[in-house]
């Protein structure tokens, strides 16, 4: 019998039940999109600077910052027989600088170590960030004076940063710079090279230290038109190109332009036994804040940093995005779903109070109060239930075609805080580089049964509400007005 008046009494307030399952149904659908899209940024966020920690880093150590005005660009000097000269008697010049980055200091390779043996730490491996730059140009011959001496004496080239092209004693010449990361070659589980897949030839290995070979970052090779088993100038050493990678997410590059060892990478700096970055996994996700306090500790005059860090630095329309829905979506969502509920309370209390001879029969035949409450309670839960399967239809579709559309989404880092520092002429460096990886990233909205079990209960929470209004109305009839209403 109570289905069957339940069944009856919905379809003839049919009016009452599509208002309400109809202002459920947009809340629902907008906390399942807001709840969608909030957890792709936290998936576009992490995509970002996955490049730049690989994903077995949990926290960076690098060197304190550089105090204002310390450091430089490369300089390039060339002594008398330096270049060489063509039959048109141009002089050709052209110089290579292996430089680390001057704004941020370095640590002693000991570090590794010592980081190691801090409590909660898993593994720590060092990299060294470098950016080579390289000088080329031309020198024409100089005229030759009437008194036989020379016109003009052949200049300094420019020394410092800016890439491009430019003149000097009426010559011209080129900048070209790109980023270097020396790393351990025998351990890529932590740090930059976790992160990335090999296209052609292989990884770095143990076997590798003090060899001159690199592995090359996929577009870097491509746009530069290098391959396996070819050359790569570094420092004014050649490199034979044993590897190409690329990074494990098909919108981001890797971390550097270029990787070499460890050992060569510190030789061909000449900065001694140093790395620029350290990076390090914890031993369980829970361990990381407690890890990073640790690590400060012991080494007080560095710079430790976690993913939350440098996700601050992101900016761009990733970070407008995050704002967006951390604020505005999920105050509107909370806002809509308010004003639904008490949409929902109202129509039910009102629909209570004009049923004031149905209810006074009831109680006049027999029905208790918990029984009246049970039915009007039942009948906001259906209308409840029925917003809910609404909205989740709506939602779902939302979310289908925000997936469809595959809305582009970009990062910059304001502020070059993450692993290297900011970067040097031309190319940029490595905390440079993993800014740039970062700038072209696809948004979805990816659907948990989370957030659908969520949907659910909440439009069941919002027909439960509403029945207890219209329930605490219909139980504050009074025998009497029972009566009055049944004459």
């Amino acid at each position: 019998m109570y289905g069957t008046y339940l069944r009856r009494e919905l379809a003839g307030r049919k009016k009452q039940t599509i208002i309400v399952a109809a202002g459920l149904a947009i809340a629902i659908a907008l906390v399942i999109v807001v709840n969608s899209l909030a957890a792709g940024v936290r998936d576009a966020q992490a995509q970002a600077l996955e490049s730049v920690y690989g994903v077995g880093t949990d926290l960076t150590v690098t060197g304190a910052q550089a105090e204002p005005g310390q450091g430089g660009g490369p300089q390039f000097e060339f002594g008398q027989d330096g270049g060489s000269t063509g039959d048109d008697g141009t002089t050709s010049l052209s110089q290579s600088r292996l430089m680390t980055d001057m704004m941020r200091g370095t640590l002693d390779a000991s570090t590794v170590q010592t980081i190691t043996g801090v409590d909660g730490v898993a593994a720590a491996s060092g990299a060294l960030a470098l950016t080579n730059t390289t000088f080329s140009g031309e020198l024409p011959e100089a005229p030759t004076q009437t008194d036989g001496s020379s016109g003009a004496t052949q200049g300094e080239p420019p020394s410092g940063g800016g890439g491009g092209g430019g003149g000097f004693g009426g010559g011209s010449f080129d900048l070209d710079s790109f980023s270097v990361l020396g790393i351990t070659s025998d351990d890529a589980s932590v740090g930059p090279l976790s992160a990335v897949t090999v296209s052609d030839g292989r990884l770095l290995d143990a076997d590798d230290a003090g060899q001159n070979v690199a592995v090359l970052d996929a577009t870097y090779a491509t746009t530069n038109e290098l391959s396996v088993g070819g050359t790569i100038d570094v420092g004014g050493t050649e490199m034979e190109i044993v590897g190409i990678v690329a990074s494990a997410s098909s919108e981001a590059d890797t971390a550097a332009n270029v990787y070499i060892p460890l050992d060569v990478a510190q030789s061909l700096a000449g900065v001694g036994d140093v790395v620029s970055t350290v990076y390090v996994q914890a031993s369980s996700a829970d361990a990381i804040s407690s890890v990073q306090s640790a690590i400060q500790t012991e080494l007080p005059d560095a710079t430790v940093s976690s993913q939350s860090d440098l996700a601050s630095t992101v900016s761009g329309s990733l970070s407008s995005a995050s704002s967006l829905i951390t604020s505005l979506g999920t105050w509107l969502s909370i806002l809509v779903l308010v004003v639904a509920v008490a949409l929902a309370v109202l129509f039910t209390i009102s629909g209570v109070s004009r049923r004031t001879r149905e209810f006074g029969t009831l109680k006049a035949i027999g029905w208790s109060n918990g029984r009246v409450i049970g039915q009007v309670a039942g009948e906001s839960v259906v209308q409840g239930l029925i917003g809910g399967v609404a909205g989740l239809v709506i939602g779902l579709i939302a979310v289908f075609a925000i997936n469809i559309a595959s809305p582009t989404i970009s990062s910059t880092s304001e502020q070059m805080q993450g692993p290297g520092g900011s970067g040097g002429p031309g190319g940029g460096g490595f905390g440079q580089q993993a800014a740039q990886t970062a700038s072209d990233i696809v948004l979805s909205a990816p659907i948990s049964v989370g957030i659908i079990l969520a949907a659910v209960g909440l439009a069941v929470a919002a027909g439960l509400v509403a029945g207890a209004f219209g329930g605490w109305r219909a139980a504050r009839l009074s025998p009497a007005e029972a009566l009055r209403a049944v004459a």
